[in-house]
Order: structure tokens, then sequence, then C-alpha cells
């Protein structure tokens, strides 16, 4: 998104992780037997969401704000459907459920409100490569806390999306240092 609805640019190094990236998704895919439509789905709407957000002219509280609003009607009709259908689990599940339920507004508001800052200030092309952590970390909760299986298959098409993740920042790190002793170099009397 954006390289090619900003117009960002990326270093000659920054193609092989984002090549690499695409290697390992392509591997995974092949092995999985057929396309993703629900990862590759989720990944473009959250692809173009930042798009929105990097482009939005609200800041992060005044935009998650006008997001919130916009849903406030269909979610209250919703809630209404499902009180009236004797479905509804707020204030009916005990006040366990009920606190999980308020804290999970606060655990999705706080990372939400972080990235709308984030997509204002570090370049889109970096905010995708960096989306790789979360199913990174999706994957360490499924293979050690939920002992889902891992095979070689696996290995191979997370290492190479896992190599292209260190390629990235290893370029990035290098990158902006040579751009800050550039600056410090013509700083000097």
């Amino acid at each position: 998104m954006g390289v090619f609805f900003l117009g960002e640019r990326l270093r000659t190094m920054q193609w092989i992780p984002v090549a690499l990236a695409a290697i390992g998704v392509a591997y995974l895919t092949f092995v999985y037997g057929q396309l993703p439509w629900i990862a590759l789905l989720l990944a473009f709407s959250f692809g173009f969401y930042g798009l929105v957000k990097k482009l939005a002219p609200l800041g992060p509280v005044h935009g998650l704000t006008l997001e919130t609003g916009i849903l406030f009607l269909p979610a209250f009709v919703y809630l209404g459907i499902v009180e009236s259908n004797n479905t509804a689990a707020f204030l009916h599940s005990g006040i366990t459920s009920d606190l999980l339920m308020i804290g999970a507004g606060v655990v999705t508001t706080i990372p939400l409100l972080m990235f709308a800052s984030a997509a204002k200030q570090i370049p889109l092309t970096m905010i995708g490569l960096l989306q790789y952590i979360a199913p990174t970390i999706q994957f360490l909760i499924g293979v050690f806390i939920y002992k889902e299986t891992f095979d070689q298959s696996r290995l191979i098409g997370f290492s190479i999306v896992w190599l292209a993740l260190i390629i990235f920042w290893v370029e990035n790190y290098l990158g902006n240092r040579v751009v800050v002793s550039h600056m410090k170099v013509n700083l000097r009397p």
C-alpha cells in the first residue's frame, strides 16, 4: 500500500525481505493446498485500514472516536437483537465474564490507538513488514501453549518469513545509522 498508493520508496536491500516474505507466504500456501482466503482477506483489509489511518487528517484519539461512533448504531442494534433473543452474554454470564468483556475493550483500544499513532509517524511499508510480528506471536502461542503441531513444512515457511524480518530490521537499522551519521557530518560548522 505504501509503495503503490503513497509513492514510498524501498531501498534496494529492502526489496530482498519483501521478496522473501512473499516466497514464505507462497510456500505456506502451497503446502496448505489452497489459497488461504481468510488470511488474505484479513491482510488486505488491515492493509487498507493502515492506508486510511495514514491518510486520515484526524489524530489517533479523534480517529478512533469517529470509527467507534460509526459502528455505534449497528452494534447497538445487534446488542438489542441478542438481548431480545435471550442470547446476550453481557450482564448474563457472571461478574467474571462481564469484567473480561469490559477488559477486552481496553485491551483492544490501546493497540488501536498505538497503531494509529505509529501509522502517522513511520512509513506504511515498514508497518506492513512489522505486521508479521502478530502472526508470529499467534504461532508461538499455538505451538507452545495450545500444543498445535509444527511440522517441517511450517518450519521452512516460517523460517523464510522470519529471515525476511531479520534482514529488514538489520537493513533498516544500518540504513538509519548511515542517515544519522550523514546528518551529523552536515551539521558540523
